[in-house]
């Protein structure tokens, strides 16, 4: 019994020697460790389906590989060196790098090279120059059918077709802004120009902003500094007008749709309908809470019907266009949060309400696509959990809804052509990235890739997702706190709150990490206890979560991050002394918010891009949520953090771009101004010629700049 005691004693003493070998041969996170990739999950690189519902490909050590659904062996189908020889005996100069490439069958792709539109031929070995374009070429759309690119140069439009140059437009400039995206990219707008499914005709936004004021940076980089003026209404302001032109081909004439006044409304979700005789648009009116889906004539523009409006006392935000049946062309999905929560309805082109295809106390992330003989329609939703998005299919005959997705997580996904199968990729708190394939009964056919863990051979704390009672005590709000590397719950840990807080946003999921960044782990592992809650005005929880904030900004966000606050409080390894906050763009907002109304409980903080106060802040995002100056003063007035810059008693570090066209410069400035009318002392940073955050090996140098102001100062 003796001789089996000893035994496990050593036993247990060589377990601890072990362990204690594997903590030492652990690496320490450094900063300049952001800028490598292998920092980063793994993943495949131009993942596409080719034309077929067997095969996919993606590239990989510089080769195109390909791959079927029901087998795991795997081609190598083209590497540089032959994609070269194809090039070179087409005229064209040899690549160095593998191009991503757009399938338009199981044997032909075509891909840009330069100023080329370049087709392949799988079964030729064969390279074709389809068409060339401009140098000065942006907002470039492609015809796929034909390879017609349109784009946009010098503030006008142009298509590139068959050794042609054809001008669309010909008022570019003074104001006019022709092809390009429009409403500062609200809306779901990421584009300004739309083909017909025809090919026969180009749709295209015209923005007119002649009399929105100029807006002055400052392009330091000339011996004599030059102001570069931007168009930038703000709210309350005069904002710029849209039209959508239609250009025909066969005609060579544009016509315009009679949108009607007044003129500063919102033409959002362009789309064609699939026979090309009708375009739909979502018009919104500038206050945001009314909404008309409109169908036009794209022969002679004429409105041709309201299919039907939406109306919300607080406000309308269309993000998304018709989803039209494939084999019944005059029905179409569309998502609406009319009840609530973002979901799938069904209409005809005549405007008539067919069905509810989805409803729930949950949201439709994605509407992914339907299958080619309309049976289903696969999507991503909350349904779970809001921190989770799984894939899922509706059957459209009888709205009966299949979970397709089966690990825990947050799933994003896309349909093969038929819609047989779909890529799911996932990640969770346990998984890093996981690609696979499952069929249309969620199935999994094989795996792709399961990524490695890029913090494996780091030293890194544990990390946790949990909820507290919101400020009012009527939901959960999710909260994330990541732990030092070397925790110990006998001492007592200093607190690094990352904030955000703003629509659309949600910080804590269920992902690798739990959403956290490479630069809170950092932070942990120097010893912080990192913490990270969603409030109330934040995404997926639903339009009453969302809309709480509309008109007051500032108010019930800050309410609930100070229970986040009161929570740390209770807990006996944070050091209550020692608690800071840090946040960009509204989570500068926030940071300053909480530093001016709550002084007592931190002390420090750091805002980077920050709102100061949302009269200087753009029409689109401002109005919606806290309508106009004039509409709501009592609202800007209490929001304003300048008008709060008595209250602040903290250490604080402002960081902005001299170059930032989202949050202007002018923010922090009227804020470290009235700092010193009130003689309050604080840091200041700017990073010269940035936009809106600092990129590329630069956020190294930030990093390191909120890093030290911490250490030094909390």
């Amino acid at each position: 019994m003796m001789k089996r005691s000893i035994v496990l004693v050593f036993m247990s003493i060589a377990m601890i020697l072990s362990a204690s070998a594997q903590d030492e041969e652990k690496k320490s996170l450094k900063l300049e460790d952001y800028l490598n990739p292998k920092m980063y999950p793994e993943y495949l690189r131009n993942l596409q389906w080719t034309g077929d519902d067997e095969h996919f490909t993606y590239i990989e050590d510089n080769a195109l590989i390909r791959g079927r659904v029901n087998n795991e062996a795997r081609d190598t189908i083209l590497k540089t060196d032959q994609l070269n020889t194809a090039l070179n005996q087409t005229g064209v100069d040899s690549i160095k790098r593998m191009p991503s490439v757009h399938w338009l069958d199981n044997d032909r792709f075509y891909f840009y090279k330069d100023t080329a539109i370049i087709r392949y031929t799988l079964a030729q070995n064969r390279a074709d120059v389809v068409n060339r374009f401009s140098k000065q070429a942006k907002n470039k759309d492609l015809y796929e059918d034909q390879f017609w690119l349109a784009f946009t140069r010098d503030k006008d439009l142009y298509v590139a077709m068959e050794e042609e140059e054809i001008r669309v437009t010909n008022d570019g400039g003074d104001g006019i802004v022709n092809g390009d995206e429009v409403h500062r990219r609200e809306f779901g707008i990421s584009k300004g120009t739309f083909w017909s499914p025809d090919g026969t005709m180009l749709a295209f936004y015209r923005k007119d902003e002649s009399m929105v004021t100029d807006y002055p940076l400052v392009n330091i980089n000339k011996r004599i500094a030059e102001v570069e003026h931007i168009k930038y209404p703000m709210a309350g302001m005069k904002s710029h007008h849209v039209t959508v032109g239609v250009f025909d081909f066969s005609t060579r004439e544009t016509i315009f749709l009679k949108t009607g006044k007044p003129l500063d409304k919102y033409l959002t979700n362009v789309t064609w309908g699939p026979n090309s005789e009708y375009l739909y648009i979502a018009v919104l009116n500038r206050d945001q809470d009314h909404m008309k889906l409109n169908k036009y004539s794209a022969e002679t523009g004429e409105l041709v019907k309201t299919l039907f409006e939406e109306k919300d006392e607080q406000y309308v935000e269309p993000m998304h266009g018709p989803t039209f049946f494939n084999e019944n062309p005059d029905h179409f999905i569309w998502q609406s949060r009319r009840d609530g929560y973002n979901h799938l309805y069904v209409y005809d082109t005549e405007g008539t309400f067919i069905k509810q295809l989805t409803q729930g106390d949950w949201k439709v992330t994605d509407l992914t696509g339907l299958d080619k003989n309309d049976r289903f329609a696969y999507f991503t939703a909350t349904k779970e959990s809001p921190i989770e998005d799984h894939i899922y299919s509706v059957k459209l005959r009888n709205e009966k809804i299949r979970k397709l997705s089966s690990a825990p997580g947050t799933h994003r996904t896309k349909l093969s052509p038929e819609g047989d199968y779909l890529f799911d990729i996932y990640s969770n708190m346990d998984v890093t990235r996981k690609y696979q394939i499952i069929d249309e009964k969620g199935n999994i056919e094989q795996e792709l890739l399961n990524s490695r863990d890029p913090f494996e051979d780091y030293t890194t704390g544990d990390i946790s997702i949990f909820t507290i009672p919101d400020a009012d005590s009527t939901t959960g709000l999710y909260c994330r706190l990541i732990k030092p590397s070397d925790f110990d719950s006998t001492k007592q840990y200093p607190v690094f709150i990352y904030v955000y807080g703003g629509p659309h946003s949600q910080l804590v999921s269920n992902t690798w990490l739990g959403s956290a960044n490479f630069f809170l782990m950092y932070m942990a592992q120097k010893g912080y206890l990192v913490f990270t809650m969603d409030n109330r005005g934040t995404n997926n929880r639903g339009l009453e979560f969302e809309q709480i904030i509309h008109r007051r900004l500032g108010t019930i966000e800050v309410a609930d991050q100070m229970q986040g606050v009161k929570y740390l409080k209770s807990l006996p390894y944070v050091d209550t002394a020692r608690i800071g906050v840090d946040g960009w763009s509204y989570g500068g907002f926030m940071t300053l918010s909480m530093l001016t109304e709550h002084p007592e409980a931190f002390k420090l903080g750091c805002a980077g891009g920050p709102v100061t106060d949302w009269k200087y802040y753009e029409v689109m995002y401002g109005e919606r949520y806290m309508d106009t100056p004039e509409q709501n003063p009592e609202g800007y007035e209490k929001a304003s953090i300048i008008n709060k810059v008595d209250q602040l008693e903290d250490n604080v570090l402002i960081i902005h771009d001299t170059y930032d066209n989202t949050v202007m410069w002018q923010n922090s400035l009227k804020f470290i101004k009235e700092c010193v009318n009130h003689g309050k002392q604080v840091e200041y940073f700017v990073y010269p010629d940035h936009e809106h955050n600092v990129r590329g090996k630069d956020r190294v140098h930030l990093y390191r700049k909120i890093a030290k102001f911490f250490d030094e100062n909390l």
